[in-house]
Order: C-alpha cells, then sequence, then structure tokens
C-alpha cells in the first residue's frame, strides 16, 4: 500500500517533458500565487488561519500536479483540540507537502534559520507563524522553542523531524533529543508519524521526480509519563513505533 507505483524507463521517459515544461512552471507559480493568497488572507485573519488554508491548499496543489496518491491512516488517533509534538521520519522533500498537506492538523515547523534567507520560502514560513531555529547555538535554538509555548494551544501542534536531516539510505536515522526533551518542559504529547514512499517520488539531493503512491501512519499519541520520566526510553518508543509503520507498510523488512 505504501510502494510507489512502479515507474518503468519507457514512462519515466515520458514522464520528463510533463515535470520540465508543466509541473515546474505551475509549483514555481503556484508558491507564488498561494504567498500572495496567504498575505491577502492574513490582513483578514491571522497566522494559523493562513497555515490552514494557503499551506494546505498549496502543498495538495503540489502533490495533485506531480502527481500523487497520499493514504491516510490512524487519523482516530488524532483527539480534536489538542495540541501535540509531532514527530515523523523524513526521506524526502516531499515529506514536507503531506505532512503539511494531509495530516489535518494546524502545524508550526521548527525550521532552521538559514531558511528564513530563501526568497519566497522565507516569507512564507513567516506568515504561517512558523519558528526559526538557530541550530548552531543550542541554547538560543531551545529558548526560540520555549518561547513559542503560547502558539502551541488548542489544537495547533509544532511539526519536528528528530533524525535532524534526510536519510539518504532508506535506514531510520538516529533520533536527536529535541523533540523528547520539549515534549517534556511544554507537558505535550508526542504524536509519532510514519511516511512510506516519498523517497521515491523525489529521491534526496536528486532532481529525478516520480508519480506514485504515498502511505501516512498516524499512530496512537504517547506521553514521557508512560517511561516514568525516561526522556531515552521515550525516545527509543518513538523511534521503534515509526520504525515499525515503516516495515509494515513499506516495501523494507526488519533486520532483527
Amino acid at each position: 500500500m505504501g510502494k510507489s507505483m512502479k515507474v518503468t524507463k519507457p514512462l519515466y521517459i515520458l514522464y520528463q517533458p510533463y515535470k520540465w515544461l508543466i509541473f515546474l512552471p505551475f509549483f514555481i507559480l503556484s508558491i507564488v500565487f498561494f504567498i500572495l493568497l496567504g498575505m491577502l488572507i492574513l490582513v483578514f485573519t491571522d497566522p494559523n488561519t493562513t497555515s490552514r488554508t494557503t499551506g494546505v491548499w498549496w502543498s495538495r496543489f503540489s502533490c495533485f500536479m506531480t502527481p500523487i496518491r497520499v493514504t491516510v491512516l490512524g487519523r482516530d488517533n488524532i483527539a480534536k483540540g489538542q495540541s501535540y509534538i509531532i514527530a515523523a521520519n523524513h526521506s524526502s522533500l516531499y515529506d514536507i507537502l503531506v505532512l503539511y498537506g494531509f495530516l489535518g492538523i494546524d502545524i508550526k515547523w521548527a525550521m532552521k534559520v538559514e531558511l528564513r534567507r530563501i526568497p519566497l520560502f522565507g516569507l512564507a514560513g513567516k506568515l504561517g507563524g512558523n519558528i526559526y531555529i538557530d541550530r548552531s547555538d543550542p541554547s538560543a535554538a531551545y529558548a526560540s522553542l520555549l518561547a513559542a509555548k503560547e502558539r502551541l494551544v488548542n489544537g495547533v501542534s509544532l511539526m519536528m523531524l528528530p533524525e535532524g536531516t534526510r536519510s539518504r539510505t532508506g535506514e531510520l536515522l538516529p533520533f536527536k533529543s529535541g523533540a523528547f526533551i520539549l515534549s517534556s518542559e511544554l507537558n505535550l504529547p508526542v504524536l509519532p508519524v510514519s511516511i512510506i514512499g516519498t523517497a521515491k517520488i523525489l529521491p534526496p539531493d536528486t532532481l529525478k521526480l516520480y508519480p506514485g503512491r504515498v502511505t501516512m501512519i498516524i499512530h496512537p499519541p504517547m506521553h514521557l509519563d508512560d517511561f516514568t520520566g525516561n526522556i531515552e526510553d521515550f525516545k527509543k518508543a518513538t523511534r521503534d513505533i515509526i520504525q515499525k509503520g515503516i516495515y509494515q507498510y513499506g516495501s523494507a523488512s526488519p533486520s532483527e
């Protein structure tokens, strides 16, 4: 279910004119359009509404144009009005589109401060009320996250990718502790999410875009209290359940 459709060499060759002549121009134009629309909506509303509308619409439009089909499992694990620290695996830039467009949660992203300097992208992040952190200064980065506490209420959640970077091998990387320490500090549950198939849509460090299918599994939320306050056990259990989802719906098999 989580596997991408098989792209044969003839199909890939036929897809190239579409990718360069149709998808890419529409993708660039859609960024400009939805940023301008977001600025207009922001005049009358707030960053949360802007994020829930233009951010979601842009993500879904981009997936539709690729095209990819997204299957979401486990939506009943999301409690209405509950805020979370969301932890997901990361193997492709398309993870961002899938999470933003199909998770169904009002999310803010913890983004490295360098992204703020990218034209359009930085503006879009600011319009959506996302949180920029300086990863070169861990204490400042942590302070930025804590300062965002007042935004994480009434179902507004923080998206974190605990691997810290995209996996280039398809294997789940070791998790960093930041998301789990923050969960403890803010007294928010962690919502684990497994994403399968995006690495076949857009492999890391390439422009080899393919159509296909993606499966996203939303697992039951996890609380630090369930692990008697042990951050390392909390982190390991979260990683294990995300890995289990990848094994169950992906093409990989457990090595143990």
